[in-house]
């Protein structure tokens, strides 16, 4: 199985936010946007594995600004890092001006897919090889994550967390 760049899976959605997708401050929905996430993180899951993919977890999630009704949304999703069965997606959020265009990050979020066959048994996925310091991070990053889900859902042993540890240590 040959390895794959982050770019292999960048998926780019845009859209505006509309009125019935707004909370009573014409400010759009949490939830709206995390479903739109989802199906960005959806897509390029599926094109770093070319496989059924399902979401396994929202890992982080921030909300930094208020999306107002009118606004044009671009979401960027791209695989940070691929484990055996398990990716994990770096969502960025980004709200366009509506006079100047300029562009300004909102939301951010990480959400981690598993790849599995027709019978949802899981299947293995491509490595990734990061390419920018911004994926690198990323990549490094995805490990010390991962390990601290495992460790809070009492799927590995502190102990075991060594590159959590090493934050500390």
């Amino acid at each position: 199985m040959q390895s794959k760049s982050p770019n292999d899976s960048l998926t780019v959605m845009t859209d505006l936010v509309l009125p019935g997708e707004t909370n009573p401050l014409d400010n759009l929905f949490g939830g709206e946007l995390l479903a739109r996430m989802d199906r960005a993180s959806s897509i390029a899951a599926r094109r770093h594995c070319n496989r059924i993919t399902v979401t396994a977890s929202v890992n982080h999630v921030v909300f930094s600004k208020a999306v107002p009704v009118g606004s044009v949304l671009t979401i960027e999703a791209k695989v940070s890092r691929a484990f055996n069965s398990s990716m994990e997606i770096f969502v960025d959020v980004w709200m366009e001006d509506r006079e100047s265009g300029e562009r300004t990050k909102v939301n951010e979020g990480i959400y981690t897919f598993v790849a599995v066959d027709r019978t949802g048994s899981p299947v293995k996925v491509p490595d990734i090889i990061p390419q920018t310091k911004l994926e690198k991070e990323r990549f490094d990053g995805a490990l010390r994550r991962k390990q601290l889900s495992l460790v809070l859902s009492k799927k590995m042993d502190p102990k075991d967390a060594t590159e959590l540890k090493a934050l500390f240590i």
